[in-house]
Parts: C-alpha cells; structure tokens; sequence
C-alpha cells in the first residue's frame, strides 16, 4: 500500500506554506490569486477639484468632469470629490460584491448622504462591502461620493515621513471597479497566516511550533485554490489546531481596538477632523459586523469636531457607546504634552475633559489615556486622582534610549503620594495588528510575570488613524485560547484593570516623574509656540481672576463663561502632544501661532475689566471670593526673556537659556567658578540620529563653539537711579545675531536679561553658559503646582539619560546658605546645572524664588481709576502662610445656590462653612474648610492642591 513521504525539512515546509499565500509570487496558482472573483466596470465616474475641505452639501453642487482611472489631481492638501455612479449584474446574485478602490491619498465614501466607509492604502482598507449576499429585493444600481484628500495617513513628507510635506505632490486612483469578494478564501488565507507566523513566532525548540508547520502543509496539500468544495476540509485542520487549549495559568491579553489619531502631526488640525470621521466611521461598521468587537477613543476634542462636522456620526457613536462597544478613555480635552502645560493647564485639560464625556456620553472616564507623549510629570497621579481617575495607560517609556523601565504594571506615586495604578502594555505598541507576534511579544516583554498576568494589547492603525480592520479581529478570534499562545479576549480598560487591582498586592511602586531618554529637544523645540501658551496661560488666569472680581463688586457684570471655555479650549488643542513640543510641520504652527494671537487679542478685555472695577470699595478678602459659585486654587510647595524669529528655520530650532553674569553677590561671594566666564553664549551642532524636531544627542555636547564675535560693544542704555542697564550685540554666523540688556532694577534681588536672538540656523543649538560656584549633587526645577530634584552628576546611566531636562518658570542650584535660581517667562529647557538666568542669594526658600517666579510671569497690571490706592494698600485676597500659593481663582461652570453672604462693610465669611471640592469641582464633604474669626482655616500636605468652592451673594 502507498503512503505518502513524511517531510521533515523546516525551512522547505514553511517556505511552501508562505508562497501559498503570497502577494508577490505565485499569484496565478496560489490561494491569494483567488480572494477576488468577477469584475466589473463602474457605470460612470467623474470628479471636481477644491482648494478646501468644503462639507457634502457643498461640495455635490460642484461642477463635476468626467475622469478616466490614472488620471492625476492635486496638489497637496487639496481634495478631489468623485462621484461614482455603478450597477451590480444581475449574475452575481448570492454573491459578496465590493466597491475596490485603490488611491493615493485618504479617502471617504458617502452614501445616501452620510459617511459609510473610510478607504486607504496605508491602513490596508481599499474597499467598500456594497452587499454581503447580493439578493434580488437589493438596489443593484447605486450612486456615491467618495471625498479624497491629497494627503496620506502621515502626511506628505518629501522623502521620508518626517521630511517637510511635498506642497506639489499629485495624486491618482489606481483602482476604481466592481468585484466579487470570496470570503471562504479569506477565512482559509487568515488561518495559514496564523499557523505561519506560530512556525516563525515559537521557533524551532518549540514542539507547538512544529505542529503548526505540519497543519500548515497538511492544509496546503488538501486545498486547491481553484476547487473551492477543498476548503472545508483544509479549515477543519485549522479549526483543531486552534481549538487544542491552554492551560489555567497562561497568559491573558485583553485585546482592544484603537486608532490613536495625533489632533495635529504631519497635518494640519483641519485634516484631523476628516480621519476622525473616516476611521470612526469604518468603526462603526466593524461594529455592527462583531457585535463583540470592543474600540476605545481619546480626546473630547475630536469628539466634538466629530459631533459638528458629522452629527449623524455622532449619534451612531452615542449609541455604541451606550452598548459598551465604543468607549470614551482618557478624560482629558487633548492628549496632551506631559511635561509643558501648567498646572493648571493641566486641570483644565481633565476638566474640559470630563465634563465633555459625562454630559456626552454619561459617564466619566476611569483611565487616564496618553500612550504617546515625551514624559509624565510627577504631578500626574494627584491630578488624576482629584480628576476621579484611578488608573493610567500608555507605551512610550518603551522608547527610552538608554534604560529600560523595570515595570509594566505597578503603582505610579506622584510628588505629594498619590497613587494610580498604570499599565505598560508589554507589546510596547499602540498599534498591534492582532497578529501571533503581537501576542508572543505581550507575554515575552512582560517584566512583572508572576505579579501580572493580564496585560493590554490596543491594537488597529495608528498616529494619522485608520483603526483596526476586519482582518485583525479575524486573526484574534481564531486565538482566543489556543495552546502555546496566550489566552485573548476582546476586553475594555475597565475590565482590564478591574482584573489587575483584584491582584496588585506584588505590585512594585515607582515613585517620582516618568522621565522618556529621547525627544529632550521638544522641552526648546519652536520658541514661539512655548511663549505663546506661557502668555495665554497667564492671560487667561488674570481675565477670570479679574472677572471674578468684578462680579463681586458689580452684580449686573456678565461673568464671559462661554468666551473663557472657548479660549481655554483653544489653549488645551495647542498643548497637544505633537504641538507645543513644537514636533509638527510648518502649517500647525502657523495654527498654533494664529490661536495665541486670537486668544491674546481676546483676553485684552481682563485689562478693561480691570480698569472699570469700583476698587474703592474692595476690602481684604480672607481667600475670599464673589458673587455667586467660586472655586478657588490653592496649593503648597516644600526670567530669562527671549524671542526666536522663526520664518525660515528648520523645524528644530533652540534657543538660549540666558546666563550672566563674574559676578557679585549681596554676601560678597563670587558666584562665577574660578577661570569661567559667565553669560558665555555657545553654539552646538544638532543632527540626531532621526527624530529632527524631537531630538537633541548627547554628543551634541561635543561640538561646543563659543560665541565671540561683537558686532556691537557694551553701552550703558540706563545710567541708574531707579534702574541701570547696558546692551551688547554679538554675532553668531552671517545670518543671526544675539542683542542683550542686562538690567538692575533698585529693590529688587536678581538681574535680568532680555535678550532677542535673531535666528536664521538649521541644525544648531544655542545656549548660554554659566558655571557658578555651588557644589551640589542636585538641582531643583519647578513643574506643576510643586518642584523636585534631578541629579547634577553622571555616576549612573539613569543619570546621565538627563543631560537635557525640562522646568518650568524656575529652576536652583544651592548649598547650604547659598544658591543660584534661573527665572523664565517662556522657556522649558534646562541642561543639567550649570546653567542660569538669573541670580538670588540664599537657598531659593530663603529668596522667595517661587514668589519672585510668580512675580515675573504675572506682571503688575496698571489700573487707571483707582482712588485711595496711593494711601492704601489693599488685597482682594490674602494667604498667611508663605507655603502657600493661591493659584487661580474663577466661577465654576454651574452656578449652585448661594451658601455663603457676603458684606461689603464685613470683609468676613458668613452663614456656613466654605466646601472642599475636587479638580471636577465636584463637593467633598469628606474635607470641611472651617471659618475663623480670621479667615479661613485649611490643613494641608506637601504638594497637596487643595479647591474651595466659595458661595456669595
């Protein structure tokens, strides 16, 4: 009797299995070459060409001309409309018939005038199901729209993804045409290519590894692409590989769809709103297809663009969302920067947020959402906490350079101790495919096996969105417990960490900021976009302080509620995560820059509503507020000024961190290091390895050029008195200048430089040198509502990963008895700690630098009518302890019944207790703020950020 040969040889065996299914070789005979069937031509197909991203309604009333398939339209950031009229034969009947389109560019189908499908290349979508079975009752005649946008799912780059966008790009549809679709050839495609990728995944030693090599060639010996009754037989081999089990102790990854969508990149934020519909869109139809499927969304503001633009999108999102399927995550407005907005920038972020989700959706998010910014600041976890969010995700600690974070799931303790719980998801992706390596990697990375056994795999196309596929929902379902894989489960973040918290108590904890070793360059990275939000952060914080107080003093005064959200708003959109790190093409920036000036000449208004307060009749307020419901900020803690010229800069531009001044110190030590200069203006090379606008390399250190030229010397521009100052000029190329006033103002404890640097540099950094004489192992820099130190030596490579850093509007190296503080209005930059601006004698306690800080960002503001203000000194609110820092004061956005009286000739509190509340300004009665004859009493921990809900009449 004949018995076929027993084969052995591996690399033979898979080889065959992997042609069997290729795109390249082999199409004509293999099972790949039968996914399609029948074609047939569309009946007709014609297009109109818009400068703008104009709506449906408009853009169906243009003039349409016939276009022949390889045609070519554009350029870049332009949209070409087609309609497309097409009829399906009768023959086809019982049959699944697509609409195959292949083109450059992101595309939209529109049907019955709503958005029905998102198609393109990149995100391997290149077709649109007309009918999954073709009955006789369907229309078989049928006319769409398909909206293309001239631009791919990351841009238009000129030879690479991160190169400047191409503005003369053209752009073609390659493939246009009805097709026959066979779905049992899919099926049996998406079984081989699993049983391959184990072959590959597990490798030789693995005896799962070689059963799914013999399944695969078993199956390829029963299938014949052209004999489709060979399937079945062929799927059965499949089915029972894949249905042999695991064990109780393997492995769980929660699988979930995502499409991270950056709300401005390689785009502008125009386009954003268009991948939001199309990757949305295609969501909505996977859903309706696997009722299983779960996909989490972040970022308010793209559901709001969404709810505008789409509103019939909308809905459809409302009531997946309401079934489980579609769930809201993050609770933040944008996923913002982690390192640069302010506290209280930061607080809006999840009180825009939230507040959007819950009247949207009915809910407030439970995670806190940011896979892909350049660090988290320490401040983090109180500000989720206080924001009603326990539990935090993302990937991008994966990406350090030099270390690898120890954890993947533990507790992250924040500056003042608060805790979340935070996943890592192993695969160190937010983009998985579904695919064997996704799973393998899951398991392999995971760096708390024996503490965690679930882990999160997010897995859909990502950054310019696209979003998951059917295919990879195909592939994940045919392993959700198949021996030598990890068990897989659609899940949700709920479930997820519901199952992490039942077992954390071998939970390691880390404590202080998450820290990324790459991307330092972002902290400095366009000057102008870092000035602009500092600017609006303090403009913003003195219209509401200002119109709060003129609702005090004047009831008939309109607080501007809905003028302040829309300009906060704009604020949040221009802190995202590609924005204010200065990481996105030209045309953002320009949007950026636009938005400050719109939200500058808008808060213009906070001086005139200053200069028509009756402040005669102000009294001190103990942390008093005004007419109706206030919240009030406080919390505890334990200026260079430069303006970059950026037109025709290479994206990433630094600019200087100013540095004086020998010099002199009020307790007669010399402060500049012995044979240094201060103030020393240098210039360095900065090519990274790729990452342009990201990055700045440590061996950047090594091209240190000083800068020496003077174009023109020192001369006294202020002789004394009240103030003294002198102003010099030096050259740095033929191209750019650095002009310097150093300034000593009488009273006051530091000097100032205002220095304008003329920039016209590509791939040059420039700083300014200041080597003091203080001998300290730390510098302690200022982030949101606190400060902590990072070392000042290189003894490890966790030290040394710091060479640039980021701070905000303060940083300090002391000693016992003395110190040196830098002051900044617009930078965030600081490169170790040897470098300052501006000098205060003592420790920065003992000088009052965080006041001095606050003092030089938030200026005096002139004030025309205020009579009595010679002869009086006067407060609308007062704090006793130094400590203390009353941050922001503004109307909450739901005004409650009033509480508390208020007495113009009674400065003093009245009827009941004031009420704690947290960052949502929801009422905390658990943290009561008593009343006192002086004032109001509160208890506070280190860094703690306490609310006061404030009633009035």
């Amino acid at each position: 009797m004949y018995h076929q040969p027993v084969l052995k040889n591996r690399r033979t065996l898979l080889e065959r299995a992997e042609k069997f299914i290729s795109e390249i070789y082999f199409t004509d005979c293999n099972l790949r070459g039968r996914l399609y069937g029948d074609t047939c031509p569309l009946e007709s197909i014609s297009s109109s060409l818009s400068q703008q991203r104009i709506p449906f309604l408009e853009a169906v009333k243009q003039n349409f001309e016939p276009y022949q398939v390889g045609d070519t339209f554009g350029p870049t950031w332009w949209t070409c409309w087609f309609k497309v009229s097409l009829r399906i034969p009768d023959s086809w009947r019982g049959k699944q018939v697509h609409l195959r389109w292949e083109s450059d560019g992101e595309a939209m189908v529109w049907r019955d005038e709503q958005p029905v499908q998102g198609l393109t290349k990149e995100g391997e979508k290149t077709s649109y199901v007309l009918t999954e079975c073709l009955e006789d009752e369907e229309p078989h005649s049928i006319s769409l729209y398909v909206e293309l946008a001239c631009n791919g799912l990351f841009g238009a780059g000129q030879g690479s993804m991160i190169a400047t966008p191409d503005p003369d790009r053209k752009y073609s549809v390659q493939k246009a045409e009805l097709v026959v679709f066979k779905q049992e050839v899919r099926e049996l495609l998406t079984d081989l290519e699993m049983l391959v990728d184990v072959v590959k995944l597990l490798g030789e030693g693995e005896q799962r590894g070689y059963q799914a090599l013999f399944t695969a060639n078993e199956m390829v010996n029963l299938c014949e692409p052209t004999n489709p009754s060979s399937f079945p037989a062929a799927r059965s081999l499949a089915q029972k590989f894949f249905s042999q089990r695991n064990g109780e102790s393997q492995h769980t990854v929660h699988a979930m769809g995502h499409c991270h969508i950056d709300s401005a990149w390689l785009w502008p934020y125009e386009e954003t709103i268009r991948k939001c519909a199309r990757s949305w869109v295609t969501v909505i139809r996977l859903m309706e297809k696997n009722p299983h499927m779960v996909f989490t969304c972040s970022q308010a503001q793209q559901f709001e663009w969404v709810k505008s633009w789409y509103p019939g999108l909308f809905s459809q999102i409302q009531h997946f969302v309401e079934k489980g399927q579609f769930i809201p995550v993050g609770g933040t407005w944008v996923e913002m920067d982690g390192n640069l907005p302010s506290g209280e920038s930061m607080v809006r972020q999840f009180l825009e947020g939230q507040r959007f989700f819950k009247q949207e959706f009915g809910n407030y998010c439970k995670e806190f959402w940011l896979p892909d910014t350049f660090g988290y600041s320490a401040q983090l976890p109180q500000l989720m906490q206080c924001s009603g969010i326990t539990r935090f995700l993302t990937q991008k600690l994966s990406w350090n350079l030099v270390n690898t974070f120890p954890h993947n799931t533990f507790f992250w303790e924040g500056l003042d101790g608060s805790q979340v719980l935070t996943h890592f998801p192993p695969g160190n992706s937010y983009e998985m495919k579904g695919k064997v390596e996704d799973l393998v990697n899951t398991v392999k990375n995971n760096k708390d096996k024996g503490r965690a056994n679930h882990s999160a795999a997010l897995f859909g196309f990502g950054d310019g969105g696209g979003g998951p596929t059917q295919l990879m929902l195909d592939r994940l379902d045919r392993v959700q417990d198949t021996d030598g894989l990890p068990r897989v489960q659609m899940s949700s973040p709920d479930r997820l960490f519901s199952e992490l918290e039942a077992d954390s108590s071998l939970l390691c904890t880390w404590t202080g900021e998450l820290f990324l070793e790459l991307h330092n360059g972002t902290y400095t990275t366009q000057a102008q976009i870092k000035l602009g939000n500092r600017q609006c952060e303090t403009l913003l914080h003195d219209v509401e302080v200002a119109s709060s107080l003129a609702l005090c003093l004047d009831k008939t005064f309109q607080y501007p509620s809905q003028q302040l959200q829309i300009l906060w708003r704009q604020l949040l959109l221009n802190q995202f995560h590609d924005v204010i790190p200065g990481t996105c093409i030209e045309m953002v920036v320009e949007d950026a820059l636009r938005y400050y000036q719109g939200n500058t000449d808008s808060t213009d208004t906070s001086v005139a509503v200053l200069n028509t307060l009756p402040w005669e009749r102000t009294e001190v307020l103990p942390l008093a507020g005004a007419h109706g419901q206030f919240s009030l900020r406080l919390r505890t803690i334990q200026g260079e000024k430069i303006k970059k010229v950026p037109a025709h800069t290479h994206t990433h531009t630094h600019t200087a961190r100013m540095k004086p001044f020998s010099l002199l110190c009020v307790c007669s030590r010399e402060a500049i290091s012995h044979g240094c200069s201060g103030n020393q203006f240098v210039v360095f090379d900065d090519v990274p390895l790729y990452w342009d606008a990201w990055d700045v390399m440590d061996y950047h250190l090594q091209t240190r050029k000083p800068v020496v030229e003077v174009v023109r010397p020192v001369q006294v521009s202020s002789p004394g008195g009240l103030r003294g100052s002198v102003t010099f000029t030096l050259r740095i190329s033929d191209k750019s200048t650095i002009t310097q006033e150093i300034i000593l103002d009488a009273m006051c404890p530091y000097v100032r430089f205002n220095t304008q640097v003329e920039w016209l540099e590509s791939h040059k950094f420039l700083k300014v040198e200041f080597p003091v004489r203080v001998r300290s192992p730390n510098a302690t820099y200022e982030i949101q509502f606190g400060h902590l130190q990072r070392p000042t030596h290189r003894n490890t490579s966790w030290d040394w990963a710091r060479f640039e850093v980021w701070g905000h509007k303060w940083a300090d190296l002391s000693e016992h008895g003395f110190g040196v503080s830098l002051l900044n209005d617009s930078k965030y930059g600081y490169s170790g700690a040897d470098r300052f601006d501006l000098s205060v004698t003592g420790t920065f306690q003992e000088a009052s630098v965080i006041q001095w800080a606050y003092n030089l960002n938030n200026p005096l503001r002139l004030i025309d009518h205020a009579p009595g203000f010679h002869t009086a000194s006067r407060s609308a609110f007062s704090v006793s302890a130094a400590a203390v820092i009353l941050e922001t004061i503004k109307q909450v956005a739901k005004s409650l019944q009033p509480a508390v009286v208020f007495n113009h000739s009674n400065p003093h509190l009245l009827i009941r207790p004031l009420l704690s509340c947290d960052l949502l300004e929801r009422v905390d009665p658990s943290r009561p703020a008593p009343i006192t004859a002086s004032g109001i009493s509160i208890s506070f921990n280190p860094f703690q950020i306490v609310s006061l809900l404030l009633y009035l009449k």
